[in-house]
């Protein structure tokens, strides 16, 4: 057999092929954004909860993230090949996302409320065991989201603008929930001027956290149901052929703009995943903040999420989707970490200082003024790259090309907490460490990482994307040429079909 068996799933037509996506159906997508945000916001303590409280070194820690990064690279693009070839009659992609709602709910609160009285081993294989166990299943919500939201148009223009709500409302999310962690969560107190070494309340962040994954799933898949006959009829075998597979992700290693985009995106997203842990320590230890004044740091992404889409937009008309890419990196990469280059060369301010929070917040305000156009334009070449995929191999392919997407995202975590996790051992940082009695040494390497790393690591993401080869024209000719195809394609089956009626009424007077 092979049809979809599926009463809801139909192919759409040319015209539907290149349709407009309203704003409700790119908001109900976006929603699951919540999840997104929740483990990202909980990810930058993640570290410092397993190693300053909990008493595991920050080696052992980063030897955890590797871990979950090793399985990740076998396991994202496994699943995205079997998001592509799973057949329900609810499509192909809303039984995965609906299946990993609980997984991930309840992975999330056992990563931060591990059990009492285990030894430091014990506690690093919690942290390995839960943390690959919540990417697995994350892996099964983001790669067919990811890969369902590339499916509902093909249109140029309006994939980015899908993409791009998506990016808004997982930046006005991520910077709600590091909100509510600073604030509510992890509050300043008597006892502890940074309430992030507060272990009570790690179970507030275990709980509310798992609740509004659970939430933020459902009611991105249920949202969405609607939208199933948008997408791309396939032709779906008994059993999934993994030899398919491998001869896909040959094709792709080929393509020079698809290498592109995984290079530069795991470069950037690893980049984000350091500066998310070793930030919050050089603000403990080094700049000596508050909780209350750490929310500076999200309050400064906020500019950037509001005029994303218009921006974005307002750079399409002059720039193509590699020139903007490669301009906004360069921005972001320069001003986040100026601060700590100038703080490193002691032409900074001190910390008694008034015009710390300014010195320190407004660049990265500039910089990350920019950032959600990055991550709009990556997600929308990734379309793009789904279509060139198409062209050449014949195929639809969103959940394996998309798997890179769902990798670098946990890169944020996995490979920046691994970086972080041996950097923090490689610099000496201690255990149980007390505010302001840091060495020199220590001191200068947390900011080595959150300022010269991080920006070598942003101008690196710019450099491989000149290995980028496809633009709006080049775009047009394949969409072209892949309308053509399937309009062939659908009068050939209904020519057979037509020939098997005849054939039925002939053998029928017979």
């Amino acid at each position: 057999m092979t049809e979809i068996d599926n009463s809801i799933t139909k192919e759409a037509g040319p015209a539907d092929r290149r349709r407009k996506i309203n704003w409700r159906t790119k908001l109900l997508f976006s929603s699951g954004a919540f999840q997104e945000a929740t483990v990202v916001a909980a990810g930058v303590v993640t570290i410092l909860f397993y190693n300053q409280i909990i008493g595991v070194s920050p080696g052992l820690c980063g030897t955890a993230f590797l871990i979950a990064s090793i399985v990740d690279g076998i396991t994202d693009p496994l699943v995205g090949v079997y998001s592509d070839r799973f057949r329900s009659r609810w499509g192909r992609r809303h039984p995965l996302m609906l299946a990993s709602a609980l997984p991930i709910a309840v992975t999330f609160y056992f990563l931060y409320q591990p059990i009492d009285g285990l030894s430091e081993t014990g506690y690093f294989i919690w942290l390995t065991f839960f943390l690959v166990s919540m990417r697995i299943s994350i892996t099964f919500y983001n790669i067919p989201h990811d890969a369902f939201g590339a499916e509902l148009t093909d249109d140029y223009t309006e994939r980015t603008s899908i993409f791009g709500y998506n990016t808004v409302v997982v930046a006005l999310s991520a910077t709600m929930m590091v909100l509510i962690v600073y604030f509510v969560i992890f509050p300043s107190t008597p006892e502890y001027d940074n309430g992030l070494l507060n272990e009570s309340r790690y179970f507030l962040l275990a709980s509310l956290g798992a609740v509004t994954i659970f939430v933020s799933v459902l009611v991105c898949a249920f949202g969405t149901i609607d939208q199933i006959p948008y997408i791309h009829h396939v032709e779906i075998r008994e059993k999934i052929d993994y030899r398919v597979f491998f001869r896909e992700v040959l094709t792709l290693m080929q393509n020079s703009s698809y290498i592109a985009i995984c290079l530069s995106m795991l470069t950037i997203y690893s980049a984000l995943g350091i500066l998310g842990v070793v930030s919050t320590y050089a603000y403990v230890y080094v700049y000596e903040l508050s909780t209350e004044q750490m929310t500076l740091q999200g309050i400064m992404k906020l500019p950037g999420v509001f005029i994303a889409l218009p921006l974005v937009a307002l750079l399409a008309k002059w720039l193509d989707k590699k020139q903007i890419f490669m301009v906004t990196v360069f921005i972001t990469g320069v001003f986040t970490a100026t601060p700590h280059i100038l703080k490193m060369l002691d032409w900074f301010p001190g910390n008694e200082s008034y015009f710390l929070l300014f010195a320190l917040f407004v660049p990265l305000l500039i910089g990350t003024i920019v950032t959600p156009v990055t991550s709009i334009i990556l997600d929308s070449q990734l379309v793009d790259v789904t279509d060139l995929h198409e062209y050449q191999t014949g195929s639809r392919a969103e959940g394996v090309v998309f798997s890179v997407r769902s990798f670098a995202i946990k890169a944020t975590s996995g490979f920046g907490g691994l970086f972080a996790g041996f950097g923090l051992t490689y610099i000496g940082f201690p255990d149980s460490a007390e505010v302001g009695s840091l060495s020199a040494e220590t001191i200068s390497g947390l900011l080595f990482m959150n300022g010269p790393l991080y920006l070598l690591l942003y101008l690196l993401a710019s450099l491989f994307m000149a290995l980028y080869a496809l633009n709006k024209d080049r775009h047009s000719d394949i969409l072209s040429e892949l309308e053509k195809r399937r309009d062939d394609l659908r009068r050939s089956a209904h020519s057979s079909h037509q020939s098997e009626a005849i054939g039925s009424e002939g053998s029928g007077k017979m």
